[in-house]
């Protein structure tokens, strides 16, 4: 089974996030990870599909050479080999054109996203892509069996459990459920010095839509403290201040 997954690099989930004075992001002092959807789900149980059915694990990641540490950290944990595009991309829809070119050239069966990134939290690549290479697509699965060249897909639903089947080739974005996280041992760090890490450019492809600047949210007011007794003054807020009647 030859199997890709699609990593990105975020600023750790502690991080003090701020803005310098033209709307753009301050990453002074900014330590960044793998994006942890794409870590501990997708990776993990790309690995696991790997030691179940034979195959290889790609990893491949879009950006500059500053994130090679984190691709690193991946083939680290397990994976046989790397792809970076080596560009800066500025929109979704770039980075999903950069992934589906690689995997058209190379044809998967399956292609692993994490649902989303925890910093823009957008959701938007996975279906991208599958919708470059004309593929099916399934998001926020959270368990996935195979059985030959059919894959049986779970994702919570309101509600209940939604079962899918579909057969590869196939783009699924993982939630939690789908794998536990793996913390790579001396060995796998070692070895992964000497797996391939191939840098390619970038496919020709236009930015259509990008962030122009970040602003904070407006600060909360204070906390009021109202006398338990004095229920007409608490009606009285809740209705010209918190306006939720």
């Amino acid at each position: 089974m030859k199997i890709l997954v699609c990593v990105s690099k975020t600023p750790e989930t502690t991080a003090k996030i701020s803005f310098t004075a033209d709307n753009t992001f301050n990453s002074a002092g900014v330590q960044y990870i793998m994006n942890p959807y794409d870590e501990w789900y997708a990776l993990v149980r790309g690995l696991e599909l790997k030691e179940q059915a034979g195959g290889t694990v790609t990893i491949i990641n879009v950006g500059p050479a500053d994130n090679d540490q984190t691709i690193r950290k991946g083939l680290a944990i397990g994976a046989d080999n790397a792809v970076r595009v080596d560009c800066d991309p500025k929109s979704s829809l770039y980075v999903a054109k950069q992934i589906a070119a690689h995997a058209k050239a190379e044809s998967y069966d399956v292609i692993f996203f994490g649902k989303e990134t925890i910093d823009y939290n957008g959701s938007e690549i996975g279906a991208m892509v599958s919708e470059l290479l004309d593929l099916p697509f399934i998001s926020y699965a959270t368990k996935l069996t195979m059985e030959g060249n059919t894959a049986t897909v779970e994702r919570d639903i309101e509600g209940g459990i939604e079962v899918a089947e579909v057969d590869t080739p196939v783009v699924l974005s993982c939630a939690k459920g789908m794998a536990e996280q793996r913390i790579p041992n001396m060995r796998g760090i070692m070895m992964a010095k000497r797996k391939p890490l191939t840098v390619v450019p970038a496919v020709e492809a236009a930015d259509l839509a990008v962030t122009v600047g970040f602003e904070m949210p407006p600060a909360k007011s204070a906390v009021k403290m109202i006398d338990p007794e004095n229920m007409d003054e608490l009606v009285k807020l809740l209705y010209e201040e918190a306006k939720i009647l």
